[in-house]
């Protein structure tokens, strides 16, 4: 009910007034050009989090924008998908100059290209090995495996029963050092021991892998919005919570997957939070590193709404909680 009524607030700030008439713009579908501008903000440092830069990112392409989840392809090379089911991949050159500019739409089975459910990405893997991609959807509550070009699917599978619910199923994605791979719901059956998650002992694009359930506690940080992992193994949550001033609040916080069992609640610990001037519905997340500086890179979903940004954002992350010595790997 909160959520309703702060939608409803900010749609009666920004909407339209009654009775005045909305004309359509010629809708561009096609162009390929992305731009970048940058922030303006301080260096500043907020808990494990220093702001070093970040740029509002644009396009002529109607389609471009909603971003869901990123992987960074390179230095300063990116790959954002949208819960539009659209993709974008550039790479950010001195100057704030943009190469390798391309916008493509996800190849949906079964040609049902423009229906929302079977193209809501929320999550995303990127393989640097190989150059594929896993992507998880909602709506459908699945994985699918897409090639190099992101021009085809190779597999897919469903999430293992009992479903998620449509609208806050598979939210974020983290390949662990072995190989196995976390998968974070939203809001899955608002359990009382915490959100559900799901540990797969392999590919989850394919169809039988085994999977395990455990439950995730946010603690009043709010729904998880993106998950990637850091070198040491553990696991960095991005949450995002709903509120007036600012609207959206992202608290960034880490899981020792020592603690994923089946059936386990998990929690995790607070780094940092993303400063107020700042603020957006940062839904994807990456780790880069340079020598030993550790870069925490968020992307936002503007919802194609004029008043939120695409932005683009990198933190180093300085001064993170140590790993416990005693800590173990997660148990198979």
């Amino acid at each position: 009910m909160r959520r309703l009524l702060i939608a409803a607030l900010i749609f009666v700030a920004i909407g339209p007034a009654p009775g005045t008439r909305q004309v359509r713009p010629v809708v561009d579908t096609a162009s390929q050009d992305i731009a970048v501008h940058a922030l303006d903000y301080p260096a500043r440092r907020a808990g494990a989090l220093r702001f070093v830069r970040g740029w509002r990112l644009g396009s002529s392409n109607a389609m471009f924008g909603g971003f869901s989840s990123l992987a960074a392809t390179g230095p300063d090379r990116f790959q954002l998908v949208a819960d539009n089911g659209y993709w974008a991949r550039f790479a950010v050159l001195p100057g704030n100059r943009v190469a390798d500019a391309r916008i493509g739409k996800i190849p949906v089975p079964g040609g049902t290209a423009g229906k929302k459910s079977k193209s809501d990405v929320e999550a995303l893997l990127f393989d640097p090995a190989t150059g594929q991609s896993r992507i998880a959807l909602e709506q459908v509550n699945e994985v699918w495996r897409l090639d190099p070009t992101l021009g085809r699917v190779e597999s897919r599978a469903a999430l293992p029963q009992p479903h998620w619910p449509k609208n806050s199923g598979p939210e974020a994605m983290a390949r662990l050092p072995d190989g196995r791979i976390v998968i974070f719901s939203e809001n899955a059956d608002d359990d009382p021991r915490g959100r559900e998650a799901l540990l797969f002992e392999g590919d989850p694009a394919v169809p039988g892998t085994r999977a395990r359930r455990f439950y995730y506690d946010a603690e009043g940080k709010g729904a998880v919005s993106d998950a990637t992992t850091l070198p040491d193994g553990r696991i960095l949550l991005v949450h995002r919570r709903l509120g007036f001033d600012p609207v959206f609040t992202t608290t960034v916080a880490i899981v020792d997957p020592a603690a994923i069992r089946p059936g386990a609640v998990v929690r995790s610990r607070t780094i940092g939070r993303v400063p107020g001037a700042l603020a957006d519905n940062y839904e994807g997340a990456a780790v880069t590193t340079d020598g030993a500086r550790l870069f925490l890179w968020l992307v936002s979903d503007d919802n194609f709404n004029r008043w939120q940004r695409s932005l683009l954002v990198q933190f180093e992350l300085v001064g993170l909680p140590v790993r416990a010595p005693d800590s173990k790997k997660a148990a198979r």
